[in-house]
């Protein structure tokens, strides 16, 4: 008779007027009728049962759950509701701490592990005690029942949906292993509101994923599915704590769990409320799921941790500005061009600042972040080294005299020092020779977007600014750059195919390492140490937005400040706004900047007068010695036959004098002033022609 008493004790949820409603009449004659069976062979007759359903059962619906976007390691950056509203987080046996198992297996299913859906002897126990007490005490049923009941339709509680409660258990365990029903459950279990499954539980409850429970919060989860409203901690605290206790005294009791374990476990505090879902990279995230609406977890390549930080660094350091300011902030993996880090903006909830707006893809003027790629070009087509001396005076092209940001001159520098200090004029004076058209060739050629007006045509302004970009072409820009010009497409997605980068490189290893050397003297912000990263900064006519741009040995850092609605702002600069919020940004990622990779092969170390005669001294215009003199600039040229050579005359200079088409050298004249060349198809083609001493003269044509 104590087996008896014990027995029918066992199932009992003592204390709860939740588990306690009466069933009436037709509660109590499904009682009798499961004692009767159980009385008359019911053993027998479950294993005939569970073989009949088995033969046909049918495959498990899947049921719908909230897209996630996850991190490189599988942390959740944003998950998205579902239509209806709901928060329904895919679950699986691996993403639970094995002791919430070891809990809710002790608690709710005991002999989980060993029936086949249906627990016969929870069921005798329950119907015995329905009989003896008059009410329903415990309700007999398995995981695996109650993960049949979550996935149909809510119905009554009567004797029939019982029993097709109990054949939909058995289809489940004919079709699924042990740990995918028990993935079910922790998927679809109620945890009171819109809140389904125990990931959005514990990140509802808890601010963190379930892997990471506590013995407190784990019984807490273990409770709230029997009665979800009733016991909900955010509206019923009282409720919650006493239906969390008795899951620790019933665990105690069966030598789950020890007494100190559960002393500790009771003085934990329960959650007063509901936590935020999270919403890290919301702006990639959606743009993500946009992109591919079928799949229901997009794996990014971003850093989870790092992205928290500078959605941080960007909310703060805009609040210090000042009012309706905003920033972007991009980081890339030099090696992989994958995106580390993508804030759009530096609150994704101030409507004040137009937080939804993705400022990361907006097209803006790029200012100055343009010049080292033109120097870059230089370099590389030979007609510029670092240590090579330009002028820096007043000049025209055209109706046009381009300025300095100071609106001085400072007369005859390096080529280094120009990129360093950003000067103007010496920037035109060497894109004048590289040609605009073909620098946006280049640039297009990369991956990277270049914003016109219609109609119009690539110009010497664009190497100042006109011209429009978006931040993640830069980040691009710039990561090859670090890489010593070879060209990747920037990746977001751990999923996606790496795509080969271009046949050819945006400029060889030598012009790339030339170029960051200089940036890495760029002088620092205020705060800032300088010669830690090469970087450069911009400011766009108006100042409507600032820019920098920079990168170590392993990662490339990209920054936009500015103003969503494009309002100018006046004294906002790059060097006084987005300089410091990337060097802050690199103080996050690393305490030490990783170095520069050392010089490439061929590269020259040597100052001015070890250079070459050429390099020594760049001029761009005919005063400076040589002068095309035919063609003229602008000529409209007919191409003739495929093999048609045309001819090239040149006044002044000191020979040999050298062609070059578009930047490359194509001829050379030891004794003579006329060249010969053969287009390369039609359209327009620049010539440029360098004399012994490095002065220079170029012309535009168009071929026909």
């Amino acid at each position: 008779m104590g087996f008896l008493k014990g027995f029918l004790k066992s199932g009992r949820d003592q204390g709860d007027p939740s588990r306690l409603c009466r069933r009436g009449r037709r509660t109590l004659l499904f009682a009798g009728m499961v004692v009767l069976l159980l009385a008359a062979g019911g053993f027998a007759g479950l294993l005939g049962m569970r073989a009949y359903v088995q033969a046909s059962a049918p495959l498990p619906p899947q049921p719908d759950v909230s897209r996630e976007v996850v991190d490189r390691e599988g942390r959740l950056l944003r998950p998205f509701s579902l239509p209806d509203g709901r928060w329904r987080l895919a679950a699986r046996l691996e993403d639970v701490d094995p002791r919430f198992i070891t809990l809710l297996e002790a608690y709710e299913d005991k002999r989980f592990r060993s029936h086949g859906g249906i627990d016969v002897l929870a069921l005798g126990r329950a119907a015995m005690q329905m009989v003896f007490e008059g009410r329903v005490v415990s309700g007999g049923s398995t995981l695996t029942m109650q993960v049949a009941r979550l996935l149909e339709q809510p119905r009554p509680r009567t004797l029939g949906a019982k029993l097709a409660q109990m054949r939909r258990a058995l289809e489940l365990e004919a079709r699924l292993s042990k740990p995918e029903i028990v993935s079910l459950y922790l998927t679809l279990a109620p945890y009171g509101g819109n809140i389904e499954g125990v990931r959005a539980a514990a990140l509802t409850y808890f601010g963190k994923e379930p892997h990471r429970l506590s013995l407190g919060e784990a019984a807490l989860l273990v409770a709230l599915p029997q009665s979800p409203e009733a016991r909900r901690p955010d509206r019923q605290p009282r409720q919650a704590l006493a239906a969390r206790n008795r899951v620790l005294d019933r665990l105690l009791a069966e030598g789950v769990v020890s007494a100190d374990e559960v002393r500790l476990a009771r003085r934990e505090p329960m959650p007063s409320g509901r936590l935020p879902m999270p919403a890290l990279a919301p702006h990639l995230a959606q743009q993500q799921l946009s992109a591919r609406p079928a799949l229901t977890r997009h794996p990014l390549t971003l850093d989870a941790p790092l992205q928290a930080q500078l959605e941080e660094l960007a909310r703060g350091r805009t609040q210090a500005l000042g009012r309706g300011l905003s920033a972007a902030i991009m980081v890339v993996d030099n090696a992989s061009a994958e995106v580390r880090a993508y804030v759009g903006a530096a609150d994704f909830f101030d409507r004040s600042r137009a937080g939804e707006v993705d400022l990361a893809r907006a097209v803006r003027s790029p200012g100055s972040t343009l010049k080292p790629f033109i120097y870059a070009m230089a370099f590389d087509d030979g007609i510029a080294h670092p240590e090579t001396l330009i002028a820096d005076r007043p000049v025209r092209f055209g109706a046009w005299r381009p300025e300095n940001f100071d609106k001085g001159f400072h007369g005859t520098v390096s080529v280094c020092r120009a990129l360093q200090w950003s000067l103007n004029v010496p920037v035109v004076r060497l894109l004048d020779v590289v040609g605009p058209q073909r620098l946006a060739s280049h640039l297009q050629q990369v991956g990277a977007g270049l914003e016109l007006p219609a109609g119009a045509a690539p110009a010497l302004p664009m190497g100042l600014g006109g011209v429009g970009m978006r931040l993640t072409d830069l980040a691009m820009l710039y990561s090859t750059l670090a890489r010593g010009g070879e060209a990747k497409s920037l990746r977001f997605r751990m999923d996606e195919e790496i795509l080969a980068a271009p046949q050819a490189p945006f400029v060889g290893p030598v012009a790339a390492w030339y170029t960051a050397r200089c940036l890495l003297g760029t002088p620092a912000p205020a705060h800032g140490m300088a010669g830690r990263i090469a970087f450069k900064t911009g400011t766009s006519y108006g100042y409507r937005d600032s820019w920098a741009v920079g990168f170590d040995g392993r990662r490339t850092v990209a920054v936009w400040v500015g103003r969503p609605d494009g309002q100018p702002v006046p004294g906002l600069t790059g060097r006084s706004a987005a300089a410091p919020l990337l060097f802050d940004a690199f103080a996050r990622i690393t305490r030490q900047p990783a170095p520069l990779p050392p010089a490439p092969r061929g590269a020259l170390l040597a100052g001015n007068a070890r250079l070459p005669p050429p390099q020594r001294q760049f001029g761009a215009t005919a005063d400076n010695g040589v002068q095309v003199v035919f063609p003229p600039d602008g000529a409209r040229l007919d191409a003739g036959g495929a093999e048609a050579s045309l001819v090239l005359k040149v006044e002044g200079g000191i020979l040999p004098l050298t062609l070059l088409l578009d930047g490359a050298p194509i001829a050379r004249a030891e004794n003579r002033r006329i060249l010969f060349w053969s287009p390369r198809g039609t359209g327009f083609t620049r010539l440029t022609v360098i004399d012994a001493e490095g002065m220079s003269d170029s012309v535009t044509v168009r071929v026909e």
